[in-house]
């Protein structure tokens, strides 16, 4: 019994050894991958400098790459995927491209579902987050909150944001005012059960002297905005129930306002919340882009 116990003891002292290692490689295989972040651009649809949907992905893209070792991501250029691989793994989807009836994501709604229900954060910037309304619960589930036509309005105008929620999405944001086509006036749960706000700001009147129209004005926003004065949320971070993230942001359309420094970063730190990465303390850093550089991308991937 002494011999037969003398062998099997070092047997088992090796296999637990192996098995610790063996765990211990996994474990740091694990803590070691990189969040895998997804760009879904689409065509860019309006003249030079505007919508140029590609070009800001690939952007924000490198910049993410170049700036947070824990983090991969890549640009699906001009539509749709053609092989829906590429998002395999996925932590967050990144959607900016044109929006309304003809919104990319609208005929792949149930695949984006499943993904969402698994956990994938879910970005959407500027045209993104328009949807028809019968489809507007869909974003509502997914980033709390989208452009409603006939309720919520696109002017170009110039916001001021002098502070910041205590939120990671935050992080090392400094006051600063941008002009851009802010949309306002979006459609939020009732209770905005979920949403943060992180942009926020009182829009002009002048913003709300055009015509009553499906994305001009309407009753209910010059209620909202003239007579209550109620500041419009224009970015916002959203915690689903099941713990999975949403952001989404109205700026977007100019595409030379990538070089402000303080738009950039807060799109950059919202998009690696999203996929549950590490936000630095004072904020995802980048390098300005260059007039030449902002030319170079949208020549590169037209």
């Amino acid at each position: 019994m002494t011999r037969i116990f003398t062998f099997i003891l070092p047997l088992i002292l090796c296999c637990a050894i192996a098995f610790g290692q063996a765990s211990a490689t996994s474990a740091g295989k694990k803590s070691s991958e990189k969040k895998k972040i997804v760009f879904i651009a689409g065509p860019d649809s309006h003249g030079k400098g505007e919508h140029e949907h590609n070009g800001g992905s690939t952007l924000l893209a490198k910049a993410l790459n170049d700036s947070l070792p824990g983090v991969e991501a890549t640009v699906v250029h001009n539509g749709w995927p053609k092989d829906e691989r590429v998002l395999d793994g996925a932590d967050a989807i990144v959607f900016y491209c044109d929006g309304g009836g003809d919104h990319l994501a609208l005929p792949h709604a149930p695949y984006l579902d499943k993904l969402v229900q698994k956990g994938v954060g879910i970005v959407n910037l500027h045209f993104a987050l328009e949807v028809p309304q019968e489809a507007g619960k869909y974003l509502l589930q997914w980033i709390g909150g989208y452009f409603e036509i006939n309720w919520s309005v696109n002017p170009v105008w110039e916001a001021s944001f002098a502070s910041f929620p205590d939120h990671p999405v935050a992080r090392g944001l400094k006051p600063f005012s941008i002009t851009d086509e802010w949309y306002y006036h979006m459609r939020f749960p009732a209770d905005m059960k979920g949403v943060t706000p992180i942009l926020q700001a009182l829009p002009p009147e002048a913003t709300l002297n055009r015509p009553d129209g499906t994305h001009s004005n309407n009753p209910a926003v010059r209620e909202s905005v003239i007579t209550k004065k109620e500041p419009q949320t224009l970015a916002w971070a959203f915690e689903r129930p099941d713990g999975g993230r949403g952001f989404g942001f109205t700026g977007g359309h100019i595409h030379k306002n990538w070089q402000n420094d303080n738009f950039r970063k807060l799109v950059l730190n919202a998009i690696t919340w999203a996929a549950k990465a590490d936000i630095p303390q004072n904020g995802v850093p980048s390098a300005t882009p260059t007039e030449n550089e902002l030319n170079a991308l949208t020549k590169r991937v037209n």
